[in-house]
């Protein structure tokens, strides 16, 4: 093989981390798309697009959002850092902030789009990934967390999964327990990422290194188990450790009753240890789990101080849904539609091509996916 053919052979590979999409894989994840949009915009949500690239400090640590050293960064002439999306919500937060500064009313906005993760230890995860989500902004009350869950859970019914768990959480609860203890701020962190990763027993060797007694360690990782009844998070509100994590109990039970309130609380446990590796996260906080897959189909949470970094002082509150993780427990789940819609074929010759047109024209008028071929392609 020659130099030309070899590069040619090279070009036609993509780079790590991103992937083709076509034929009926693509019928099937465009139709999904289309059916959850339609379930977001039922709600009143408007379509919002946001640059796939920003500045570096909409997702600066500062920020909260995605570690600097997994961001795609680049420079522009005049020697901006930028950086591509890693998360839409921070992006979100930027455009509301710049066009909805002086809004008191609710503003709610969906999305769509690719979001990077430049990061080397995905085990063959993707790097771009489509992501569907929905932010709802001015209204810091339980029925707007209710609403944001309901949606989701409604969303992935649309999308024809059946089996799967909201489970639900409030970052207060956490940060009331390390309030109560009197936690350093750098061993709070430490023990986010650990409790947030689900590494109870590291959490655990980092408490008990820094001298926290076992009731005091068992206030973080007693609280381990699912939920499913609101009698459950009567038992917990009634035991938390100080007022703070009360509160945040107290508002996992007034959730419950909005999603309820749907007819939709089958869908969804609660699980206090729940925590998120984006550090802008302030209130209740959500994951949807399903079979088929080992990651998260959807996720999302309160984040009322993050507007505040691009000067509008508002609560918030939003969800993502991943398409390409939905896709995979779908397959595996047997419950894709991919089926291609049939095309109509048209065949002309020399003498008979305008009236073939024609034809071919009030097929498409129709609404019929129609081609026009030579004869010479009649099969």
């Amino acid at each position: 093989m020659n130099y030309a053919n070899r590069k040619a052979q090279q070009l036609l590979h993509t780079p790590e981390g991103v992937r083709d999409c076509y034929g009926r894989e693509n019928t099937a994840r465009s139709r999904t798309i289309e059916k959850i949009a339609e379930q977001i915009h039922l709600y009143g949500y408007k379509d919002l697009q946001t640059p796939s690239f920003e500045y570096f400090d909409v997702f600066s640590n500062e920020i909260g959002t995605t570690s600097s050293r997994e961001l795609y960064k680049f420079f522009d002439k005049e020697g901006n850092t930028l950086v591509l999306r890693p998360d839409f919500t921070p992006s979100v937060a930027r455009c509301a902030a710049k066009y909805f500064m002086d809004e008191k009313r609710p503003l709610r906005f969906c999305y769509q789009g690719s979001a990077f993760s430049n990061t080397s230890d995905l085990q063959g995860k993707r790097k771009e990934t489509f992501q569907m989500g929905a932010e709802l902004m001015n209204d810091a009350s339980a029925q707007a967390d209710g609403e944001m869950i309901a949606m989701l859970i409604e969303s992935l019914l649309s999308a024809g999964l059946e089996e799967f768990q909201i489970s639900v959480g409030n970052v207060e609860y956490f940060k009331g327990i390390c309030e109560y203890l009197g936690m350093d701020g750098e061993v709070e962190t430490a023990l986010r990422d650990e409790i947030s990763g689900k590494n109870y027993f590291a959490a655990e060797d980092l408490l008990k290194s820094e001298g926290y007694k076992k009731e005091e360690r068992d206030l973080f990782l007693r609280f381990r188990d699912f939920m499913e009844t609101a009698e459950d998070l009567e038992k917990a509100w009634e035991s938390a450790p100080n007022e703070r994590a009360g509160r945040a109990v107290k508002r996992l039970i007034d959730v419950f009753d909005v999603v309820d309130a749907y007819g939709l609380s089958r869908y969804i446990s609660f699980d206090l240890s729940l925590l998120s590796k984006y550090r802008y996260y302030t209130g209740i906080i959500f994951k949807g789990y399903t079979y088929g897959t080992g990651e998260p189909v959807a996720s999302g949470g309160r984040y009322d101080q993050l507007l505040s970094c691009f000067g509008k002082t508002a609560p918030a509150i939003g969800c993502m849904i991943s398409i390409d993780t939905l896709m995979e427990a779908m397959y595996r789940q047997h419950i894709v539609d991919d089926e291609e819609p049939e095309i109509q074929k048209i065949y002309y010759n020399d003498s008979n091509y305008r009236e073939a047109l024609k034809t071919a024209r009030m097929s498409r008028m129709a609404g019929f996916r129609t081609v026009l071929l030579p004869e010479a392609q009649k099969e």
